[in-house]
């Protein structure tokens, strides 16, 4: 109960973290990590990485920062090949998920921009890269599978 009352009392504003990632920061990182940037301006990058197209989109103001790459048009899969994404988003995926957008598939991964480090940045590149391309045989984005 003390544990709760304290979280109760606590200024939201002071629970903010300290300014670390921000556009500029990211868009550097992406100068790094990508074999060629074919769009680039503040918030928005679209480069290709391991022969992949990605997309990296940022909220500054609202603090969050999106990597994605499209995988399939929903209409070319099963309904089989359906269920398989849903349960390798439980156990195969790990940080990048599939995803479904106007009617197309997408490895994705979501974070709050201001507390991402430039590691988990660049574990994250690689697994939705890595989930896209093992999109039809494994359906995982990394070597780990959760529990497994």
């Amino acid at each position: 109960e003390e544990y709760f009352s304290a979280c109760r009392k606590t200024d939201p504003k002071k629970m903010i973290a300290p300014a670390g990632m921000d556009n500029e920061k990211l868009g550097a990182l992406i100068q790094e990590a990508a074999s060629e940037i074919l769009e680039s301006r503040p918030g928005f990058w679209k480069f290709k990485s391991d022969s992949e197209v990605v997309f990296v989109i940022t909220d500054e103001s609202h603090n969050r920062m999106r990597i994605m790459t499209p995988v399939a048009e929903i209409d070319s899969i099963s309904l089989e090949q359906c269920q398989v994404l849903l349960a390798a988003n439980f156990d195969r995926a790990l940080d990048a998920r599939y995803c479904l957008n106007d009617n197309v598939i997408w490895s994705a991964y979501l974070h709050p921009l201001r507390e991402l480090i430039s590691s988990e940045f660049l574990s994250a590149l690689s697994q939705v890269v890595t989930l896209s391309k093992n999109f039809g045989t494994s359906f995982t984005s990394t070597d780990i599978v959760f529990g497994g």
